[in-house]
């Protein structure tokens, strides 16, 4: 065996798995840049049932070779709607908030999820939380309430649905954990098929939410889908060719395209309170991540 020392040159594997999360992280803030666009003219419902649809169509040969049986004949179906449904929430209300605050202020309650999912670790999937983690998590709470301002002001409509939004987003990503051993390309279809389906229900409950959609923004709109289907894909990748410890740390760049989208194409400027908060939530995500790597190396988690 060839020892490895802490000053090891990194693989080419490696390098190619940080470069394709890099340019992961640049397609999803793209995405969400179009998505802020887009819903300043067209509904949430209405963006996220072509979204979908694009994307089930776009996915439909894997979706065939996996056969019905295995994307519909899972265990837990109750999880996996559970699941679906908080993916939804979650997606609508990151558009909805996009569409009333900057896109720096709106993923800053985004990347506090994984604190949101050590929080509830210990309810839901049985993992023990030692002090040092209660400690990030506690910190990452604190860094969410600065970014939030507490004031009559910022506790308007939007920043409330950011703050549901980005929690739906904990809750999904926890029972993704409960669902572990089901293929990739089940999960993305229920949560592919959920969202068209709800999308669909409620234009059809309320029509107004459907308007005219002129040519070019039906190919943007079907553009979300597959960006943001394609970004998956590259996150994936990503992690089957580099360590979890090299790259998922680079997702937290989601921030930096934030704000230099949102200065770039709608002239957001960042609060220094969202800066404050938004380091506070970043750095106690980053030890939350290494933590639970190293209790996982050592067998404790």
């Amino acid at each position: 065996m060839t020892e490895i020392t802490t000053f090891a040159q990194p693989s080419p594997n490696a390098r190619a798995g940080v470069v394709l999360m890099l340019l992961a992280m640049v397609m999803f803030s793209l995405n969400d840049v179009l998505g802020k666009w887009l819903v300043a003219t067209y509904s949430v419902s209405q963006l996220m049932l072509i979204r979908s649809v694009a994307a089930l169509v776009v996915l439909s040969p894997l979706f065939w070779r996996t056969g019905p049986r295995q994307l519909l004949a899972v265990d837990k179906p109750w999880l996996h709607m559970a699941r679906a449904l908080f993916f939804v929430f979650e997606a609508s209300a990151f558009y909805f908030a996009v569409a009333y605050m900057s896109l720096a202020d709106a993923m800053t309650y985004w990347l506090a999820a994984p604190i949101y999912v050590a929080a509830v670790s210990p309810l839901f999937l049985g993992e023990h939380v030692g002090w040092r983690r209660w400690s990030a998590i506690l910190i990452g709470f604190a860094g969410v309430l600065i970014a939030l301002e507490p004031s009559e002001k910022t506790f308007a409509l939007p920043a409330l649905v950011a703050l549901a939004g980005s929690i739906a987003f904990g809750l999904a990503m926890v029972l993704g954990r409960s669902l572990r051993t089901t293929p990739d390309t089940t999960l993305v279809f229920w949560q592919a098929a959920a969202a068209a389906i709800v999308s669909l229900v409620i234009i059809l409950v309320e029509p107004a939410q459907w308007a005219p959609v002129r040519p070019l923004d039906f190919g943007l709109l079907c553009l979300l889908g597959v960006v943001a289907m394609s970004a998956h894909m590259l996150v994936n990748r990503s992690l089957k060719l580099a360590d979890a410890a090299t790259v998922v740390p680079l997702q937290y760049t989601l921030l930096l395209w934030a704000i230099a989208f949102g200065w770039l194409f709608f002239g957001d400027l960042p609060r220094p309170a969202m800066l404050a908060g938004a380091a506070l939530i970043v750095l106690s995500g980053l030890f939350i991540f290494f933590r639970e790597l190293k209790l996982k190396r050592e067998g404790r988690l």
